[in-house]
């Protein structure tokens, strides 16, 4: 070996300014570390509570802020249609010359030619990665070739003292669930008769989709907190454990790589710092069907359409099932009847002729 100092002169990281991208559990972490070595720390995630980032003293800012201030960039999100290739060529002309980036999370949410390319130019001086598109990454991948950069093989949380926690975490849910417990871990749910879940099965369907349209409706910077759940019933004994799972999984996994269930959704309601609260309202009548309606509610949020948000601040949608198929019924204050399959496209606007031909030949032109 030789003994090189000048080859490993690297930069300081007190007063630098670090943006995390994606402020869950992991991406918190990370800020509060990053904090206690003297960094400046922002972080972008629409749907981080703002209090959560308040109490470690971390600024959210949308995306272009967080790239745009930022000297190093940490990188925790899900790769969701929404964030994959968030970073490409366009958003690496935004950054500043020499910044410095790590990717710990999901491979696609990197353009990866996009960042031979601002490697090559300067535009990003170094590269830390654990992830890639493809895994294992191919030998002539020009990305572990590259000098600037520092590969891992997907370690994650490879560690003795991880490997020895999960294979405990493994054996207190097996003795949990011999005892007859529910374990936070489980991927299968508590046994539904098989009669309720078939008549159900259409309200699952409706619960999930419009817990996932309710948090769709969300502008970006509002952290959801509060959700309010509306069960309209002419059963008094209805049992609705498994529709607030399916609207719990349904707000969340859009915005998180967490699978839901009927078992861990409180769990992970709690641990996003999600509220959720239900309403029964019971309705005189026959008994013939087991709901009228479902209406979820997300309260102090802004909101995509302002048709979607009242006055106080609340997303609202509201559905019901139809020949047992689920409808969405009401969006804001405004009425509609749509039967929820396949790809749904909501947009808001100007009320006068022409505007639907517009957006059909908009679809048609770009699909």
């Amino acid at each position: 070996g030789k003994w090189q100092r000048n080859k490993y002169v690297g930069v300081s990281l007190v007063g630098k300014t670090l943006a995390v991208l994606g402020f869950g559990k992991v991406g918190s972490e990370v800020a509060r570390r990053a904090k206690g070595l003297g960094m400046h720390v922002i972080a972008h995630d629409p749907y981080a509570p703002a209090e959560r980032a308040r109490a470690i003293g971390v600024e959210l800012v949308s995306f272009d802020e967080a790239i745009g201030a930022a000297d190093f960039i940490s990188m925790h999100m899900p790769l969701t249609p929404a964030t994959s290739n968030m970073l490409n060529n366009e958003t690496f002309a935004k950054m500043k010359k020499g910044v410095r980036i790590v990717n710990v999370a999901r491979g696609g949410v990197v353009d990866e030619e996009a960042l031979v390319r601002a490697l090559d130019a300067g535009i990003v001086a170094q590269a830390a990665l654990d992830v890639f598109s493809e895994e294992p990454p191919k030998q002539d991948n020009k990305l572990v070739q590259h000098e600037m950069v520092t590969v891992t093989p997907h370690l994650g949380a490879s560690t003795m003292e991880a490997q020895e926690g999960v294979a405990i975490e493994i054996a207190e849910a097996v003795v949990g669930a011999l005892k007859g417990e529910l374990a936070a871990t489980a991927v299968n749910a508590p046994m539904v008769p098989a009669e309720v879940l078939l008549e159900l099965k259409p309200y699952v369907i409706l619960a999930e989709k419009l817990g996932r349209l309710a948090v769709q409706l969300v502008a970006g910077g509002s952290g959801v907190k509060t959700v309010k759940v509306s069960y309209a019933s002419s059963r008094p004994d209805l049992d609705t454990r498994l529709l607030r799972a399916m609207i719990t999984k349904g707000i969340i996994e859009p915005i998180s790589d967490v699978y839901v269930n009927l078992v861990n959704a409180d769990y992970t309601a709690k641990q996003r710092g999600l509220r959720i609260t239900e309403e029964h309202i019971h309705l005189d009548g026959s008994h013939e069907i087991p709901l009228e309606f479902i209406k979820v509610q997300i309260a102090d949020v802004k909101s995509k359409f302002a048709s979607a948000t009242s006055k106080s601040g609340e997303i609202k949608v509201e559905g019901r099932v139809k020949d047992g198929i689920p409808h969405l019924t009401k969006v804001g204050s405004f009425r509609v009847d749509v039967s929820l399959e396949g790809s749904i496209i909501l947009c808001r606007q100007v009320d006068q002729p022409g505007m639907i031909g517009k957006v059909g030949s908009i679809l048609g032109e770009e699909n």
